[in-house]
């Protein structure tokens, strides 16, 4: 019964385990029933608005076309002629005042009415008032277009009117040209001040949501009407003004306060303004909310159903590909003798499992002949540094001994050649990789003694180490190279006596010992790049600090190694740290 639903091809059983899942067609299907809903929602929310926008705009222009009709009754008035360009009549404006008090009380919507004419003749609503000579209305924006009109009719944005002496109200202007009949030519105007709020009231009849409002800017895109009209006129309030100027097309905008809404604006040809609604998309998630609360839960329910399925279904196929998990962290750990598994079959996992079999035995093969191999690098590399001791270092010594011979000072020619014996059968006769702390600084001592004797009173040193680190392991050639670097670096350029001191002690688990110079130091660019890759200066060994640092770290691990602390004028201090381990507990084969 097993060898029938074990499949040849892993592929195979994926395919068929895992058809039952519907988890991505499912989420694929409720992405797009939720978009399609919001979409709908907000197609919907698009057409509603624009069909309350159509009916304020029809309320507006009926209202535009009654005060046009009241306009022409005025303009009809022949009183109002004479009375602005007879210069010989004797009328005193009674028709007019009859005409005017008859439309205002009529109208309470109705500020002001009142003719204008260029020679200095005007009267306003009963006669009484008195024109604010203050009110500069060559100078008004309004008074301006109303001119170039001609003796059409012109509707202003909302402003306030100052046309009456101390008389300041907030108004929408309806105004027209008056033709002086002797002339032909447009000599005066007819000027109806609206009330602002009769165009408040029509905008806020319809509603738009709980948020949502109506706004109406002119053909300049400057407002007319504004529910926050002082807030954007201020500046504490933004709202879009130029891009939907031009009406038709509904806009998506994110407001300062990062809520988003949909602009539906609608062009009056009449009356030239733009009446846009906007609705807040957060009002449309009513129903939205609803639909997508039904879709979530469905979709919830079968991606329960789904996973279930898929955990027991899944058990199945990955067992074989668990159990080469666990043997491939005990390959991570190191264990290569234990590690075997058998799955059995014959499809992909099976055989990826019996060459990882064979790969962890060539593995553990490989890795016994590394380990020899690295223990004769480790010689091998040893040598080399022995090797690298400079010739030159060698031949100025014994340059040194031979002029010591012709002054006849043969206690110190003697002494010097004793030393340098010492330095060379310790540097050089030793094959150990690891050497104790006093053996290392006894190398060190011989190297320093000999650099003294060559340059007399340019080098002074000492070496103050704790006596319960002597006999502590210690990487062969360390110190020496440090202190010829502080010498050839840091001293030689010094022109009194430079110092050189090396301290060393324990600190826990940990030995550290220092060289430390007086000499010129390093900048700040110098120290950043100490242990990058240099060529070897030729005139000492050139075992850099970046060659020792790869040292103590591939010996030690990487909680080991070299800091540097360097100032241009006064020192370096090179601190070396290494594990406390003495002679006899370290792996080296003696």
């Amino acid at each position: 019964m097993k060898a029938r639903i074990r499949f040849k091809s892993i592929r195979t059983s994926m395919i068929i385990y895992f058809s039952l899942l519907v988890l991505l067609t499912v989420t694929v299907f409720m992405f797009f029933s939720i978009r399609y809903t919001k979409n709908n929602l907000t197609e919907n929310s698009k057409k509603n608005s624009r069909l309350l926008i159509e009916q304020v705009n029809f309320n507006i222009e009926n209202y535009i076309d009654y005060m046009e009709n009241i306009s022409q009754v005025v303009m009809s008035n022949r009183d109002m002629t004479s009375y602005l360009f007879d210069q010989d009549t004797k009328e005193t404006g009674s028709d007019l005042k009859e005409a005017f008090q008859t439309i205002l009380h009529a109208r309470t919507d109705i500020y002001n009415i009142a003719v204008l004419g260029d020679n200095g003749r005007y009267f306003i609503n009963n006669g009484t008032d008195i024109l604010n000579l203050r009110s500069r209305l060559a100078q008004k924006e309004w008074y301006l277009d109303a001119r170039k009109e001609g003796s059409g009719i012109l509707i202003s944005s909302s402003h306030v009117q100052n046309l009456v002496k101390d008389d300041y109200k907030w108004v929408v202007t309806l105004s027209r040209g008056i033709t002086n009949p002797e002339t032909g030519k447009v000599e005066g105007l007819l000027v109806i001040d609206l009330n602002y709020d009769v165009i408040n009231d029509l905008c806020e009849s319809i509603t738009l949501g709980n948020k949502g409002y109506v706004y109406i800017i002119d053909r300049k895109g400057e407002i007319v009407y504004h529910p926050q009209q002082q807030l954007i006129l201020s500046g504490v309030k933004k709202e879009l003004l130029k891009e939907v100027s031009n009406g038709g097309t509904s806009i998506s905008h994110t407001d300062e306060n990062g809520e988003n809404k949909i602009y539906t604006p609608f062009h009056s040809n009449k009356t030239g303004w733009t009446i846009v609604g906007v609705v807040y998309t957060s009002e449309l998630a009513g129903d939205e909310k609803e639909v997508r609360a039904m879709y979530i839960g469905t979709a919830c329910t079968l991606i329960l159903f789904a996973s279930i399925l898929a955990v027991l279904l899944s058990a199945r196929i990955t067992r074989p590909i668990k159990q080469l998990q666990a043997a491939m962290k005990e390959v991570q750990q190191g264990k290569f003798e234990q590690v075997y598994i058998d799955t059995g079959g014959e499809n992909e996992i099976s055989s990826l499992t019996r060459s990882f079999n064979k790969m962890t035995e060539r593995i553990e093969e490989l890795m016994k002949n590394n380990r020899k191999e690295q223990a004769e690098k480790r010689k091998s590399e040893l040598k080399a540094l022995q090797s690298q001791i400079n010739p030159h270092f060698l031949y100025n010594t014994l340059d040194s001994i031979i002029w010591l011979i012709e002054t006849e000072d043969l206690s110190q020619a003697i002494k010097m050649t004793s030393v340098l014996a010492r330095f060379f059968r310790q540097a050089i006769g030793n094959s150990k990789i690891y050497v104790s702390v006093w053996q290392e600084l006894e190398y060190t001592r011989n190297y320093l003694l000999i650099q003294q004797m060559r340059y007399k009173d340019k080098v002074a040193f000492r070496i103050l180490v704790d006596e319960d680190v002597m006999e502590c392991a210690i990487v062969k050639l360390v110190l020496q190279p440090l202190v010829e670097n502080a010498l050839y670096h840091g001293l030689k350029y010094k022109t009194t006596q430079g110092n050189i001191i090396i301290t060393g002690g324990r600190e826990g688990d940990f030995v550290i010992l220092k060289i430390q110079d007086d000499g010129i130091g390093m900048s700040k660019e110098a120290l950043a790049s100490v242990f990058k890759e240099k060529v070897s200066d030729k005139r000492h060994n050139g075992v850099g600090m970046k060659n020792i640092e790869d040292r103590l770290k591939m010996h030690y691990g990487p909680d080991y190694g070299l800091f540097v602390e360097s100032e241009e004028g006064r020192g370096t201090t090179v601190t070396v740290t290494i594990p406390f381990k003495r002679m006899e507990e370290t792996d080296e084969e003696t």
